[in-house]
C-alpha cells in the first residue's frame, strides 16, 4: 500500500500533502491533550511494534504477499489520536530511512492509512464496541482492522486512478481484492495482539477505560 514516487500525479500528491499536513496539526494537538504520562511506554512500545511488523510480509494468494498495517491495533492500544500520530511517525521513518514508499507521495500514504485506514476501521470498533459493550470489544477489533485495511487500500487505488495511472476497474478489483485477503491476515494479528494485552494488562489498553464505563 506504500505509493513509491512517480505513481500520482503533481496535482494529486500535493493535494493529500496539504490535507495531511492539517491532518497531522490537528491529531498532534489532539494526541497531547488526551495522552497521559503513564501511557507513554506503551505508545512507544507500539510504535516500535509496528515499525518492526510492517517489515515482515505474509503470503497471500496467486504469490502475492503482504504486511500488518496496524492502524485499528494502534487505535485500540493507545487511542485513535496517538494512533494517527505514531502511524505517521512511523510512515515517515520508513520513507526517509528505509525508501519504503515515496517521498511525493508520503502524504497520500499518511492520508490513506494513518487517517482513512485508521479512523474508518475505528469507527466500525467503536461502534460495535458501543453497541454490545465488552462482549463486542474484540470482534469490534477483528472487523475494524479488516474495514482498516481494505478502507486504506480503496483510498490508495482512486489516487492512482485520479492520477492517471491506472484504469478504474483494474485499480478498485487488485487493489481491493488483495487487500480484502491482507485484511484478513490483518484482522488475526489485531485480535492475537489486542486479545493478549486484554487477557494479562487490560489497563494498559486506551480504549479498557472505554469498555468499563460502557459496561458500567
Amino acid at each position: 500500500m506504500h505509493i513509491p514516487d512517480g505513481f500520482l500525479d503533481a496535482r494529486t500528491w500535493i493535494a493529500c500533502s496539504a490535507v495531511s499536513a492539517v491532518g497531522l496539526a490537528i491529531i498532534t494537538k489532539k494526541a497531547q491533550k488526551s495522552m497521559e504520562e503513564k501511557m507513554v511506554p506503551m505508545i512507544a512500545l507500539t510504535s516500535a511494534f509496528i515499525f518492526v511488523a510492517q517489515m515482515f510480509n505474509f503470503p497471500v494468494a496467486g504469490g502475492t504477499s503482504g504486511h500488518l498495517l496496524g492502524a485499528l491495533l494502534t487505535a485500540v492500544l493507545i487511542g485513535p489520536w496517538a494512533g494517527a500520530l505514531c502511524m505517521s511517525l512511523v510512515l515517515i521513518v520508513q520513507c526517509f530511512v528505509f525508501q519504503d514508499g515515496g517521498l511525493t507521495a508520503l502524504g497520500a500514504n499518511i492520508l490513506n492509512m494513518s487517517f482513512i485506514g485508521l479512523f474508518s476501521g475505528y469507527l466500525i470498533f467503536r461502534l460495535i464496541h458501543k453497541t454490545f459493550g465488552e462482549k463486542g470489544f474484540l470482534f469490534g477489533c477483528i472487523l475494524g482492522a479488516w474495514i482498516s485495511v481494505v478502507a486504506g487500500a480503496i483510498a490508495c487505488a482512486i489516487e492512482l486512478v485520479i492520477s492517471g495511472t491506472v484504469p478504474m476497474g483494474a485499480a478498485i478489483i487488485a487493489m481491493g481484492g488483495i487487500h480484502s485477503l491482507i485484511g484478513i491476515g490483518e484482522a488475526a494479528i489485531t485480535f492475537a495482539v489486542v486479545s493478549f494485552v486484554y487477557k494479562v494488562r487490560p489497563e494498559l489498553i486506551a480504549t479498557y477505560k472505554m469498555s468499563a464505563s460502557l459496561e458500567g
